[in-house]
């Protein structure tokens, strides 16, 4: 007795329901649904409400705002490209991305505009997989003068919004007018890669960038309930996101549901933070990369291309950058980002900083998601909520996930 069939103990799955129900009951988060993965065996827990003041219970088949977890999914759109020989890792993109030919790259990080250089080479497709493409969020230098073009040249934060709010090629050619922070392949940059390959696929596809994915990747893996919005048919399984306020912990409504950001399909559908989904939709793409690349009898992307996507691609130098980067990050400083390395759209933990072994691969949204798979265990963890990232609170729920599904497993 106390053995599951499916590799994790009784007492483990009882324990990480006790923990995850403490987290709600704390009224830090209205509710989350949890999903455990191993083998054939599926383990959900979904508990709490969808709102802080109550009202519907939190369902499996809830559909959350992944935020920065879209990264690791919609980047196989591109990895299908490389497949079919489409796209190869050192092409130029610029015959898809003449808004980025040409770069001239600021001579710090922190200079003016016009204190540039001109890039050394054109940007490749490898650089806008491995997010070294010179163009990003770069938290050590909040303060410096790019950061400031972003939000003032609208590339962020319109709307109030931390992602792209206009057509993609307007916004490529708003970021087109910037400098690169760094010269391409020299340095991991977060987030801008990610947008940028979601316009690339749908230049070199000439269809929307959802469409492509919706036929090449959700379709086949049954993922029904994945895309860039939420239908009025399904928009009751969206709860509101909620961002605590820091210092009274009062839930104040970042987006709501109906009329929201998610209500209707965005001008810029983004590779880097906008689909909406399931756990259980997450949960068959994360099977399908444990898998090679296969689903059931179906293969959806190469052996091979898994494999670049899910080890790490940085080096030494671009790893401790990308550390640093880390202990800047809000969210990560809770606790999170113990990894190390980075595939592609994705973190590879390449040493052992918590109860993760080497070569697990995810990634953490801000809308406060968190998925991971990991070959040695062949496992999948899910941890949806609705609580961002304003206070420690889902970090800590999803901190607290991880380590009671590792004391978990049981063979």
């Amino acid at each position: 007795m106390g053995h599951g069939n499916n590799g994790f103990s009784v007492a483990g799955l009882h324990r990480l329901r006790e923990v995850l129900e403490a987290h709600v009951e704390s009224k830090k988060i209205p509710g989350l649904v949890a999903l455990v993965g191993r083998g054939e065996e599926t383990h959900v827990e979904a508990i709490g409400t969808m709102r802080h003041d109550g009202g519907s219970p939190m369902r499996r088949d809830t559909i959350f705002r992944m935020a920065s977890t879209t990264k690791p999914v919609a980047v196989a759109a591109t990895m299908i490209l490389l497949d079919e020989c489409r796209l190869r890792l050192d092409d130029p993109i610029d015959t898809w991305l003449p808004e980025l030919a040409d770069r001239q790259v600021l001579k710090r990080p922190d200079s003016p505009l016009d204190d540039t250089v001109p890039a050394r080479r054109p940007i490749t497709v490898r650089d806008l997989l491995t997010s070294t493409c010179g163009l990003g969020l770069d938290t050590t230098a909040m303060s410096s003068p790019m950061m400031g073009a972003y939000f003032e040249r609208k590339v962020y934060g319109e709307n109030g919004w931390m992602l792209p709010a206009v057509e993609p090629d307007e916004w490529m050619r708003r970021l087109g007018t910037l400098p690169l922070m760094y010269q391409p392949g020299e340095r991991w940059l977060y987030n801008v890669s990610d947008d940028v390959l979601g316009v690339l696929v749908a230049r070199v596809t000439g269809q929307p960038f959802e469409t492509f994915l919706r036929m090449r990747i959700f379709e086949p893996l049954g993922m029904k309930d994945t895309g860039f919005h939420v239908p009025a048919d399904k928009i009751h399984r969206l709860p509101p996101l909620y961002a605590p306020d820091p210092q009274s912990g009062e839930f104040t409504v970042e987006d709501p549901a109906e009329g929201g950001h998610h209500s209707t399909p965005p001008a810029f559908p983004s590779s880097g933070g906008g689909l909406d989904s399931t756990a259980d939709d997450y949960h068959a793409y994360f099977r399908m990369l444990l898998n090679h690349g296969m689903h059931g009898s179906e293969r959806i992307l190469s052996r091979p291309a898994v494999e670049l996507m899910t080890t790490n691609r940085l080096t030494p130098e671009q790893l401790a950058a990308r550390e640093a980067w880390a202990r800047n990050v809000v969210h990560l400083s809770y606790g999170q980002g113990q990894h190390g390395g980075w595939g592609f759209g994705m973190a590879v933990r390449t040493y052992r900083g918590d109860y993760a072994p080497i070569g697990q691969f995810g990634w953490d949204g801000g809308a406060g998601t968190t998925t991971y798979a990991d070959p040695e265990n062949g496992l999948v963890g899910i941890l949806l909520t609705q609580t961002g990232m304003s206070t420690p609170d889902s970090t800590q729920a999803m901190h607290d996930f991880w380590t009671t599904l590792y004391q978990a497993i049981d063979d």
